[in-house]
């Protein structure tokens, strides 16, 4: 008996499709209504008065229930609007005109880092993108090789997002602090899927998302500050929810508070911190070690059933090295992820990777089973020939 699947219920989405792309937009808890119902009568009602009504202190609050998550203590997370724009935050905190200006980074790393990170070239940073042959594992020796005395911040990411391989960070983080750099922690495609705990890692910074695996819909990213570097670092990318008395409306300098709203700016993304807390409320309640046994099994069916029908997979065999996506790179990939989408099975589709399935704590078993049962009809049939010769006629 599967005693997660009592969660299913809480998912609206799952009684007209099969939910297999929670490593891109997880599925919406039926909650979440009644809490943008909340934010909507907080605003109607109370007007400018819920901002010291619990509306101010949201954008940390609520990171108190990703910490239990990451195995950061409560007040450790400021909430922003998107990873790219924490990194920014984070970089702004360092000063890349001088000798110790690199930033090492993988070719496997998310797109969007990999393009900020080459923008502060302009600012004087020296970026080393390490490069792999493997599409599926990063090249462990040769990215820690790349890692030296110059380098100054090391942003990787926990879990691929392509192979949903699980890296090796403890030993990227420690040649790190040899060298005397910084490590940003991508936990994005890790956090709801493995268990982590980032003090025990000794990570820098770990920065995600609530959309993905923690169903927390888009517009909230968190960012986690170790405790001895948190009231050192100053970051130039700051506002008024940074100051200690934002309300004196003070002008000059900011006068920067010791905690993690230090990290703030502007005005926080209310409606997003209302819409994200049911998700977070429930993989809580389900535990990480519950979700991860789960996980396991259901990626071991899809890597077995794949194997049996003789199609390369982009993700590790070994459960060890993966998280909760398996990355099915069969024949004409892009265009069965197109039917698959077209029969209601939700998937994604990447280069490199092929279609990635990426089964939750509230899916079935027997899911996983019906999504390769239609790829191996899609192939045999030649649906996608089909589908696109009848799109063309219409």
């Amino acid at each position: 008996m599967d005693d997660l699947l009592k969660w299913r219920g809480e998912f609206p989405i799952l009684d007209r499709s099969t939910y297999l792309i929670s490593n891109s937009l997880g599925a919406m808890p039926r909650s979440v209504y009644d809490s943008l119902r909340a934010y909507a009568d907080s605003w109607a009602e109370r007007g400018v008065r819920a901002w010291e009504e619990g509306w101010w202190e949201m954008a940390v609050a609520v990171g108190d229930k990703i910490a239990p998550l990451i195995g950061a203590e409560p007040g450790a997370i400021s909430l922003h609007q998107n990873v790219t724009l924490i990194q920014a935050v984070i970089a702004s905190c360092f000063d890349f005109r001088g000798p110790r200006n690199k930033i090492v980074m993988t070719d496997l790393e998310f797109p969007s880092i990999q393009y900020f990170y080459h923008e502060q070239r302009r600012l004087g940073a020296c970026v080393e993108l390490v490069e792999n042959r493997d599409p599926v594992r990063l090249d462990l020796d040769k990215f820690l090789a790349a890692i030296d005395e110059t380098t100054l911040l090391v942003p990787i990411s926990h879990v691929l997002f392509r192979s949903s391989h699980i890296v090796d960070v403890q030993a990227i983080i420690e040649r790190a602090h040899r060298m005397g750099a910084h490590v940003i922690l991508d936990v994005f495609q890790a956090t709801g899927t493995i268990p982590i705990n980032v003090r025990m890692l000794g990570a820098d910074f770990a920065v995600g998302g609530v959309l993905k695996w923690l169903c927390g819909g888009p517009g909230v990213g968190y960012l986690y500050v170790r405790e001895d570097l948190r009231a050192k670092l100053r970051p130039t990318l700051t506002g008024w929810i940074a100051h200690r008395r934002p309300f004196g409306f003070e002008t000059g300098a900011i006068d920067a508070r010791e905690d993690s709203f230090r990290y703030l700016n502007g005005t926080p993304h209310i409606p997003a911190l209302y819409a994200c807390q049911p998700g977070l409320d429930i993989l809580n309640a389900v535990g990480i070690k519950a979700i991860r046994a789960k996980s396991v099994r259901m990626t071991t069916r899809l890597l077995e059933g794949a194997k049996a029908h003789g199609w390369r997979v982009n993700t590790p065999e070994n459960p060890v090295e993966r998280a909760g996506t398996v990355s099915l790179d069969c024949p004409h990939a892009y265009e069965v992820c197109q039917e698959l989408l077209a029969r209601d099975i939700l998937v994604d589709y990447r280069p490199k990777a092929g279609v990635r399935l990426s089964p939750h704590f509230y899916n079935r078993l027997e899911e996983c089973d019906f999504a390769l049962a239609q790829v191996d009809e899609i192939l045999r049939t030649h649906a996608w020939e089909k589908h696109a010769t009848a799109s063309a006629r219409a």
